[in-house]
């Protein structure tokens, strides 16, 4: 009787291993990959490093907001060749925003170099809140005034496809093109070589 007491516990504490472990490999299958987000378009993928160290604010509002699938949909409304990629305005011409409060500047030393991912804001420096621009070419006059929060790592030739606006009319682009998905990377949908 001891013995099959004994051996009963044991397998019930076995059991209790297993589904703990099943428990933790299904929870991480989900987790998510540290500061990296991708943008679909009709082009390709753009991978984005995300740089929480330089702005941790700025890129808890983006990581937040592709959660909530905010950014799908929406158009790169100013597109201004050989400067930057603007989209993030659900009203689609740069006035709108996400129904978040506005950031605090964190400024920092990333430079506004070609491939870099900053926040677009008016002209009181706290007022970003999900529109944000990346970097067509090098553009240091911007360093200090507009926060910068990540980079793009794949994917950059994509970013260059996105259909430019009319210069004369501050890159406003008629037909813009539009993210088709924009997500936090999970083990799921991780980075492909």
């Amino acid at each position: 009787m001891r013995k099959t007491i004994k051996f009963e516990t044991t397998l019930i504490k076995l059991l209790i291993f297993l589904i703990i472990i099943f428990m933790m490999s299904k929870a991480n299958a989900t987790d998510k990959i540290k500061d990296f987000i991708q943008i679909d378009t009709k082009y390709g993928a753009v991978t984005i490093e995300l740089y929480p160290d330089k702005a941790p604010k700025h890129v808890q509002r983006i990581k937040d907001l592709c959660d909530e699938e905010f950014y799908d949909g929406l158009k790169f409304h100013r597109v201004i060749d050989n400067f930057m990629v603007q989209t993030g305005d659900p009203n689609g011409d740069g006035t709108g925003g996400s129904a978040k409060s506005n950031l605090y500047a964190e400024f920092n030393d990333i430079a506004h170099k070609r491939g870099v991912i900053s926040m677009a804001r008016s002209e009181d420096p706290n007022s970003a809140n999900s529109q944000f621009f990346i970097m067509l070419s090098d553009e240091l006059y911007l360093d200090g005034k507009y926060t910068a929060f990540g980079k793009v790592i794949k994917g950059m030739q994509f970013v260059d496809m996105i259909k430019k606006g009319n210069p004369e009319d501050n890159g406003k682009v008629m037909n813009p093109d539009k993210i088709l998905k924009m997500r936090v990377l999970t083990t799921n949908n991780s980075i492909e070589e």
